[in-house]
């Protein structure tokens, strides 16, 4: 395997990589609500320009390369109805959603104007093995599961009834290549969905498989307060009829082989 280490920001190392490259899985970004509406420019920089530059690289260098893209549900914003499908208004509560949007439009334009195969997976809250742990910025269900497994309370905002949909990586990663393989996909953005639970649900179901744990309930922080987007379910019609595609792992079964697996790695991940 050759690993390359570069700044996606930069196009003229991107137009050195992207050679003939038949796919491109472009899973690069920053996820962080709080820290795009701390830090708007840095968000901007990665998940737009760096965007751009991976775009451009390819137009110059490999137009035939298939880009699958991943975006985001919080690029809707606030459910004006559930399960929210693909023709939803787009109204993001914060700096990253729009850029995730924003993101997702450059991708479908190259297609249109320059005719480079893209997909858009538009995904829900991930968890799994392999996540990094370190914070809580890049995924916040793999982080509860830290705390519990160290025995701290894990804090929830409000009263915790807050509906996500939630994907087992495994799952995630099976609809990336579907949407690689299938030419019925380009120039399209699908939504990615599961098993709608609240996070007190999930918290507790991580308890549950731990046979210990507690959870606290919190008032909202005013800066988390305004961006929150309240309840998610996705509707996954398009993808399952166009790929194929539907989640396959349930909840307890994910949340299992994932706290299995950190039980055995967690001097990797912890540090």
């Amino acid at each position: 395997m050759d690993i390359k280490i570069a700044d996606m920001r930069s196009q003229k190392i991107l137009e050195k990589i992207v050679g003939d490259f038949e796919i491109i899985f472009n899973l690069a970004g920053t996820l962080s609500h709080i820290d795009s509406m701390t830090n708007p420019q840095l968000d901007l920089d990665i998940n737009c320009a760096a965007q751009l530059s991976l775009l451009q690289a390819c137009r110059k260098n490999n137009r035939s390369a298939k880009i699958i893209f991943t975006g985001t549900r919080n690029q809707y914003g606030k459910a004006l109805y559930l399960p929210v499908d693909e023709k939803h208004i787009q109204e993001p509560t914060d700096i990253n959603g729009i850029n995730a949007m924003a993101a997702e439009k450059y991708h479908l334009l190259y297609t249109k104007i320059y005719g480079i195969p893209t997909v858009s997976l538009r995904l829900t809250n991930t968890f799994g093995p392999r996540h990094q742990m370190k914070h809580s910025k890049q995924g916040v269900l793999n982080w509860f599961m830290r705390l519990l497994l160290e025995g701290k309370n894990v804090e929830l905002y409000g009263d915790g009834t807050q509906i996500r949909d939630v994907n087992y990586v495994d799952d995630v990663v099976n609809a990336l290549i579907l949407a690689a393989e299938n030419k019925k996909a380009i120039g399209k953005a699908y939504n990615l969905g599961g098993q709608p639970v609240t996070l007190k649900q999930f918290v507790e179901e991580v308890i549950k498989v731990l046979g210990a744990g507690n959870y606290l309930l919190r008032p909202f922080p005013p800066e988390r307060k305004v961006i929150e987007i309240g309840n998610y379910v996705a509707d996954i019609g398009k993808i399952k009829n166009d790929l194929n595609w539907e989640p396959k792992i349930k909840l307890e079964e994910g949340i299992k082989i994932t706290i299995k697996y950190y039980k055995k790695y967690k001097n990797y991940y912890w540090k």
